[in-house]
């Protein structure tokens, strides 16, 4: 039984993001060649330095309007690109790679409240959310961020 699902940024908001270069807060979005490996929040795949081009946008994940929003930066590829498909296992090149990819993950109940901050280091993070899912009744969702920029990678639901 899957525990959870993995939840990219949508591949429908990245074309309106491209289409009309400008995030939801009104600022212009930047593109650029990637200097680092992202990855793109879409596919969840690492950019490829000095090859891809990615947009850069100011992105908030949540849906209610409270203090715990943590809008800020995150690439999306600027070429069109299929959303991350192995939704029951965490993005595996993301996984692999821990030092371009040190995760944190931050819990939220239902009240999108943070309820949990928990660092991947060396844990096998798909096991360490299906932990968390078992024995965290109060958490409804999780956002993987990386541990060192703070950034929104991903959002990670529970199935129910």
């Amino acid at each position: 039984m899957k525990k959870f699902k993995i939840a990219p940024i949508s591949k429908e908001y990245a074309q309106r993001i491209r289409s009309t270069m400008q995030d939801d807060f009104g600022h212009e979005v930047t593109e650029k060649v990637a200097t680092g490996a992202g990855p793109c929040r879409v596919s969840l795949k690492p950019f490829i330095k000095g090859v891809d081009k990615r947009l850069l946008l100011t992105h908030s994940p949540f849906e209610i309007d409270n203090a715990f929003n943590q809008p800020g930066p995150v690439f999306i590829n600027s070429n069109d690109v299929e959303e991350y498909a192995d939704i029951y296992h965490f993005p595996p090149e993301i996984k692999a790679n821990k030092d371009s990819f040190p995760l944190t993950l931050i819990g939220y109940n239902k009240s999108q409240q943070m309820v949990l901050s928990a660092l991947v280091g060396d844990a096998d993070v798909d096991e360490m959310i299906t932990e968390i899912f078992d024995q965290q009744d109060n958490i409804e969702y999780l956002h993987a961020r990386n541990a060192q920029a703070c950034c929104f990678i991903c959002k990670i639901e529970r199935v129910k």
